[in-house]
């Protein structure tokens, strides 16, 4: 109830479907470059070092271009404090994608769960989104990942970079959806 009085106090109107989901493409379009690199660079590092290429300059692009698509989908989601939400979304992919990837064993699990849970704070939550449907939404998405990896694992190398930023608007969308039924009842 506070979010929500805070918003109207501002004089924000909540983010049009259209906007909210041009956000989450465009930022999904900058994450896949970065996605590849990481991925590209993490498989040189693990395999034979005469024949595979140098993995640092490729790691590098990956984990630099992640503070530039927080900032695109706070800024493109309209949020009120874009740049405080992305050094959070940053802190809060470390923190979250880093032991993930240590308890799953792969770098692509915790990847998407890094990079959802900074997708939760760096996109603008209006009155109807729930925090609690966004981060359900992440872990749901991070397990399918989990399993995906053992069983097609290159059907979910490829989905992977979509997958973060698409379940948070996955889970607003339920969410608006399911405060409309409330308020008609």
């Amino acid at each position: 109830m506070a979010r929500a009085k805070r918003l109207m106090l501002a004089g924000i109107e909540p983010l049009s479907p259209r906007r909210k989901w041009r956000a989450i493409t465009l930022a999904t379009l900058l994450l896949v470059p970065g996605y590849w690199s990481l991925v590209t660079g993490l498989v040189a590092e693990g395999s034979d070092k005469d024949s595979a290429p140098f993995a640092a300059p490729y790691i590098a692009f990956g984990l630099v271009l992640l503070p530039f698509v927080f900032l695109a989908l706070a800024f493109l989601s309209e949020h009120p404090r874009a740049a405080g939400a992305t050094a959070r979304a940053l802190v809060l992919t470390i923190l979250v994608g880093a032991p993930v990837s240590a308890f799953a064993g792969d770098a692509v699990t915790g990847f998407v769960a890094g990079v959802g849970a900074g997708g939760i704070v760096a996109m603008r939550a209006d009155v109807a989104h729930s925090w609690k449907a966004r981060a359900i939404a992440v872990v749901a998405v991070s397990a399918y990942v989990f399993i995906l990896l053992r069983s097609v694992p290159v059907i979910a190398l490829l989905l992977a970079p979509v997958l973060p930023f698409t379940c948070i608007g996955v889970a607003d969308h339920l969410s608006e959806r399911r405060r409309e039924r409330e308020a008609r009842s």
